[in-house]
């Protein structure tokens, strides 16, 4: 698929106008450079020339998050496959391969580094924010089954020896997880204690 072309009209706007139409994209999506604004001749004819343009597709965000991923990969010798999907409110990214635990670190701290700094890059000088989700092997999905089957248990502990219990640290998205899973329960509440990185959530009983 062509990303790039040239094109000549009497002005630049039209100019840019056949090269939208040719690459099917609109402005925003596009690097304009202007060649030659053109010269209008006498008359409109005698020693006019033409104006050029060269209309270049801007790389997506999914793109330029690929691109940083493997790049961070190759430095830390991983062989991995990145795929990714964007819409208008995201980019999401999974990854795949043989002995890549270490992209997830101790309680997905790595991947959750990784997701701040795709973040970070593909957000650069863009007006319109877009959420990264990087998930690892179905890691995510099997985190969230995990917290909430230990939210409940817990719970189950308040509840039988009334007494508070503290989890360990979490980032906020494992946070909202626990707190998610148990703000309908009816005998316990839970509440975010201590200041990052080491905020942790308290089960108490209501």
């Amino acid at each position: 698929m062509t990303n790039s072309v040239e094109k000549t009209a009497k002005t630049v706007e039209d100019a840019i106008n056949i090269a939208l139409s040719e690459l099917n994209a609109s402005e925003e999506d596009v690097d304009i450079e202007i060649i030659d604004k053109g010269v209008k001749g006498i008359f409109g004819l005698i020693g006019s020339k033409q104006a050029r343009v060269r209309v270049t597709i801007k790389e997506s965000m999914a793109d330029k998050a690929k691109e940083f991923l493997m790049e961070v990969f190759q430095k830390m010798d991983v062989d991995a496959d990145v795929l990714t999907q964007e819409d208008k409110e995201s980019v999401t990214i999974k990854i795949t391969g043989d002995n890549i635990g270490i992209l997830i670190g101790r309680r997905g701290e790595t991947l959750d580094s990784l997701q701040y700094l795709t973040s970070l890059v593909v957000n650069k000088n863009k007006q319109n924010y877009k959420r990264v989700i990087i998930d690892i092997e179905n890691y995510r999905q099997k985190r969230e089954e995990t917290l909430i089957k230990l939210a409940n248990k817990l719970a189950e502990r308040v509840v039988k020896y009334k007494k508070s219990i503290t989890l360990e640290p979490m980032n906020p998205y494992e946070r909202r997880i626990i707190h998610s899973s148990l703000q309908n329960h009816k005998y316990v509440e839970t509440h975010s204690i201590g200041d990052e990185p080491n905020r942790k959530v308290m089960i108490t009983l209501k």
